[in-house]
């Protein structure tokens, strides 16, 4: 593996953790809302975290 896609993928588990270890309870509730959505609307919410990741790669690799 690359060396810059193990980097990427730690960091993404670094800001992962972050919501859990800095604010348990409202990672908690957060969570708990997310379960509650219907399917289409997790499927809307993984779109839009993709097109934003999509977005901040290509502004910083301009």
């Amino acid at each position: 593996m690359q060396p810059s896609l193990l980097t990427a993928l730690g960091l993404m588990l670094v800001l992962e953790g972050l919501m859990p270890l800095l604010f348990p309870q409202a990672w908690r509730e957060a969570f708990i809302r997310l379960i509650a959505f219907k399917d289409g609307q997790l499927r809307f919410v993984g779109l839009l975290s993709v097109l934003a990741g999509l977005l901040l790669i290509w502004i910083t690799n301009r």
